[in-house]
């Protein structure tokens, strides 16, 4: 289905169309534009406004609004993607909300927000282009979680346990939709320069996120799209692989984990005052 090489990502099919969520900011708005000047056609969706898409060609693109927490919302916006192009190559699962905080200061909204977006919807959606694209026998579906669904963290407990739901739920699945000719791919991006990092930034609880040694850029993760998903069909995706493995080794071993936890959260809070200065 596709075709590339290691510093360029080439469409063999013609006008591909995929689909995505969360592209009114971040992650979503890059990828949403990338794949857009790609060729794709491409099928925006969020709950919040996304100008970025005003200059598009009404003929090339499907941009929606997407409560991904409700079932029906995803129905509705599939079968208007389906009815236009006919076909869905591609889902980017991408939505997701934060709420930083120890556990004592969340309310009940927090949990279940984060709940709701980061899995519930993830869940919704894959089992729809898993529905579609089994029927066509191709496609790829591309869950973004993160390195907090590889190995847990504190101040973020509610988001990293929904982060490695989709991470487990994605590898599951993965078996299954391999036999239907279909790819799936999860990607566990590091901390991104992206309104999520502004909104974690005052929140001492937030400390150990900011324990790497840089911050990644949207291009990393468009990078990890399609080099590495789309183009490679990687299964599981660490942005940086080195972060990654160091995850999985401290969810291997908890107790190691916890020892090293203390230091990388004073390197943490240092890396967040530095930058609120």
């Amino acid at each position: 289905m596709y075709r590339g090489t290691s510093s360029s990502f080439v469409v063999e099919l013609m006008n591909p169309t995929v689909f995505l969520t969360g592209c009114a900011q971040g992650i979503g708005r890059h990828l949403s534009q990338v794949f857009y000047e790609k060729g794709y056609h491409v099928v925006a969706t969020d709950v919040a406004p996304m100008p970025h898409t005003t200059d598009w060609d009404p003929a090339r693109c499907l941009t929606e609004h997407l409560d991904v927490t409700h079932p029906t919302d995803w129905e509705r916006v599939m079968d208007l993607a389906l009815e236009k192009f006919g076909a869905l190559d591609v889902l980017v699962n991408n939505a997701g909300v934060i709420v930083p905080g120890f556990a004592e200061s969340l309310t009940v909204r927090d949990i279940d927000v984060q709940i709701a977006v980061n899995l519930s919807g993830v869940l919704y959606g894959s089992r729809l282009a898993a529905q579609v694209m089994a029927r066509q026998g191709s496609g790829h579906l591309i869950n973004v979680a993160s390195l907090a669904g590889v190995a847990p963290i504190h101040g973020l407990a509610v988001y990293s346990a929904t982060k490695a739901a989709v991470r487990h739920f994605t590898l599951a699945i993965a078996y299954e939709l391999r036999q239907r000719g279909v790819a799936v791919s999860v990607i566990c991006p590091d901390l991104v320069d992206t309104a999520m990092l502004t909104q974690q930034l005052p929140h001492p609880a937030a400390a150990l996120t900011f324990s790497g040694n840089r911050v990644l850029t949207v291009e990393d993760v468009e990078r990890a799209v399609f080099e590495r998903a789309l183009e490679r069909k990687e299964l599981e995706i660490l942005v940086p692989r080195s972060r990654g493995l160091l995850g999985k080794v401290g969810n291997f071993f908890p107790e190691l984990g916890q020892r090293l936890t203390a230091s990388l959260v004073k390197k943490g809070l240092r890396k967040q005052e530095e930058m609120r200065a």
